[in-house]
């Protein structure tokens, strides 16, 4: 980092307005109401990961007029949305000069027709002129056809011997919407461990978990993201930050499930081998998940039947090569996770041709790439077999959609001209992160994203919406502004990037129609008011969370939640709902350093109020009271409390009825705790037939089922 900046350099006020013309935030309101405003540094660190041409202070006035120019010589502007096929409006900036005389547009719809006709710019209206290093420029108004079709339309103009180009996003004002009254279940998938899967839960287990939720008559089942992740020498099993979000994990993949098993004889005695068995064994006693010994374990096996495929003749090799050959995305993510494995380091560290994404023949071992082509090949056919089962049950797969990838992964490596790969998001200091967080994956720059037609986000976003029926949106704030911490900086200098939430969720509500899926924005923490009204203009229904609204009012401890909102006791990155009543999530964070000992003190005494204000309300909702030290009623209440309540879904963490005690994830730690690795205490084979669940879960239908019927 450059020195601390003088803050009386007159030319902060010039470094000010460049921030705002790259739609920096140059202050925000924290978590606890206090203005902060950004400093010089984090301006010029977040112009720097912008690729604003500015290194220095003394760069400030050459960097306005280049972005000012910028901005007035881009004719069209890169996206355009119209809304429910009301005309869209669009703003052509012409130097003054040039701006009269006919132009020709041509709108070439998604399905290939055209649509062409010729225009006089007199005719447009001014909205704004100005003079701009000695050339006048003016904006004019623009009224495009009438009753183009919901679809990605691309427009052209041609004029005065130059064609521009933009995106026409055609959308409904809101994403799709169901009207219903349910109830689900979330568990991580790798939790879900039972007597037949490796160590950890797989499709076969989800498929048997959601057969088991709807004879007990929920309508939801829910996991964790099931993206792609490093876990060989490259390790990091967090299902936010993937290792792309354009394909699976391949642990998930059941290799029993697939025809080639049952045919590969080498396939079949590896697995029933001792040396096999012994360690599938060791895997299932575990307590909890090893991702390394599991993966390894499991791709023995698929490699086997990869190189069984590729050597017969059968209708499944037919069907695997016009996949590889009809899918050249899969065949370069396979490329690069194998060279990933061939020079066991990460993309940065490459020779320059291999940065630059030109992968040849012997960069690489070819039976690894056929290894990841054929794994993902599975994968696709095992998920979109357990969502085309989900359907037909009745059932909607709720899956979740990751803010960011990993900043070594494929993603980044094939596409890292749209993202900003000198900062990380993360998020400023709150009352639980005094610090703020980095989360340490690189965000999309607003720009580029637009410029290369949102073409990555649809990428991702189908990926998704193909096999869900409802799909989360993590961290949904990201759709407006993201916390930006530039490369070198604390958590706590980061600053607000803005980016065109309008963009974002026409094409949420364009993709959701088109294969009918509800759509949930995880709107948690410090979220502006305006976040949570745009949601509810479009659609996107939000989240209510029980422990995030108890309040030390025995009249009203609990906040009633709306009825467009996915309602829950609390979520994976939270405290399960005893250690919640006990404090015992405190008691940790003290003993990880992440807060002092007097602002934990300071959180007892308010968990205890709230607790015991909680258990006053909740007498008043059954026919006896209840004391907060009675856990098990305490929950039922509280189950039957949401049930009662308008959301659509209540969605309950499958471990919260046996009373659980250890999360999942603690924010803000890594190796400290092992997050993302603990396996239910209990085998599936025994969940699904423990007394206190069924009965839990079978009330909480019969709530629900009465909720719906009475139409509210």
């Amino acid at each position: 980092m450059n020195a601390q900046i003088n803050t009386g350099d007159a030319s902060l006020r010039g470094l000010r307005r460049l921030a705002r013309l790259y739609g920096i935030q140059l202050a925000y309101h924290d978590a606890f109401g206090r203005f902060r405003e950004a400093s010089p540094e984090s301006l010029l660190g977040t112009l720097r990961a912008l690729c604003a041409p500015i290194e220095h202070l003394d760069h400030v006035g050459e960097a306005l007029r280049e972005r000012r120019q910028q901005i007035w010589r881009r004719v069209l502007r890169p996206v355009i949305v119209a809304w429910d096929g009301v005309p869209p409006r669009t703003r052509l900036r012409l130097e003054a000069h040039r701006a009269s005389g006919q132009a020709d547009f041509q709108i070439r719809l998604e399905n290939g027709l055209e649509q062409r006709w010729a225009y006089d710019l007199e005719l447009a209206p001014i909205e704004k002129a100005i003079q701009l290093e000695g050339t006048g420029y003016v904006a004019k108004r623009m009224v495009l056809p009438e009753g183009l079709p919901a679809g990605y339309h691309r427009l052209r103009l041609e004029f005065g011997g130059q064609i521009f180009e933009s995106l026409i996003i055609v959308a409904p004002q809101r994403v799709y919407e169901e009207r219903w009254k349910t109830w689900g279940v979330f568990l991580p998938l790798y939790a879900l461990h039972s007597g037949r899967s490796w160590g950890g839960g797989d499709i076969s287990d989800f498929e048997e978990l959601a057969d088991w939720v709807a004879e007990l008559g929920g309508g939801v089942v829910s996991a964790l993201p099931l993206h792609a992740a490093f876990l060989e020498e490259l390790f990091d099993p967090s299902p936010y930050s993937p290792a792309s979000r354009l394909f699976w994990n391949e642990i998930f993949v059941d290799p029993r499930k697939a025809e080639e098993f049952t045919r590969c004889a080498a396939a079949r005695q590896l697995v029933e081998s001792s040396e096999f068995q012994q360690e599938v064994e060791a895997l299932r006693a575990a307590p909890l998940v090893d991702y390394r010994r599991q993966f390894v374990l499991k791709r023995r096996v698929l490699e086997k039947m990869a190189q069984w495929l590729t050597q017969e003749k059968s209708d499944r090799g037919i069907a695997f090569r016009r996949h590889v050959d009809s899918h050249p995305l899969a065949a370069d993510y396979a490329r690069f996770r194998a060279v990933v494995e061939q020079r066991k380091s990460p993309w940065t560290e490459w020779p320059e041709r291999l940065r630059g994404g030109v992968l040849r023949k012997g960069d690489y071992a070819e039976d690894a790439k056929l290894y990841h082509l054929y794994a993902q090949w599975l994968a696709e056919e095992q998920v979109s077999a357990l969502a085309d089962k989900t359907r037909s049950a009745g059932l909607k797969l709720y899956l979740d959609f990751p803010l960011g990838v990993h900043p070594q992964g494929f993603d980044v490596w094939r596409y890292r001209e749209i993202f900003a790969v000198n900062a990380s998001t993360g998020a400023p200091p709150d009352t639980v992160f005094t610090g703020g967080q980095n989360w340490g994956t690189p965000p999309l720059h607003p720009e580029k994203i637009r410029e290369q037609g949102y073409e990555y986000v649809i990428s991702c976003l189908r990926h998704q919406f193909s096999h869900a029926g409802m799909l989360r949106f993590d961290h949904v704030m990201g759709f407006h502004r993201l916390f930006w911490v530039p490369k070198g900086m604390e958590s706590r200098d980061g600053v607000y990037v803005r980016y065109r939430p309008e963009e974002f969720y026409a094409i949420v509500s364009l993709e959701s129609h088109r294969q009918r899926v509800l759509t949930v924005g995880e709107n948690l923490g410090t979220v502006p008011h305006h976040v949570n009204t745009m949601m509810s203009h479009h659609g996107v229904q939000k989240l209510y969370v029980a422990e995030y609204e108890i309040w030390p009012d025995p009249a009203q401890a609990l906040r009633p939640p709306q009825p467009d909102c996915v309602a829950s006791l609390n979520t994976h990155d939270m405290p399960t709902f005893a250690s919640f009543l006990t404090g015992k999530d405190i008691e940790d964070r003290l003993q990880l350093g992440l807060v002092k000992e007097e602002e934990a003190g300071h959180e007892q005494e308010a968990r205890r109020a709230a607790r015991e204000a909680l258990a006053v309300f909740l007498s008043g909702k059954g026919p006896s009271p209840v004391r907060w030290e009675e856990s098990p009623l305490l929950l039922r209440r509280c189950l039957a409390w949401l049930a009662e309540q308008p959301p659509q879904v209540v969605l309950v963490n499958l471990e919260d009825l046996w009373l659980e005690t250890e999360p999942q994830n603690i924010p803000g730690t890594s190796f400290e705790r092992p997050n993302w690795r603990y396996k239910t205490r209990y085998a599936w084979e025994d969940i699904r037939g423990m007394a206190q669940v069924l009965e839990l879960l079978r009330d909480l239908s019969g709530l629900r089922k009465q909720k719906e019927s009475a139409g509210s």
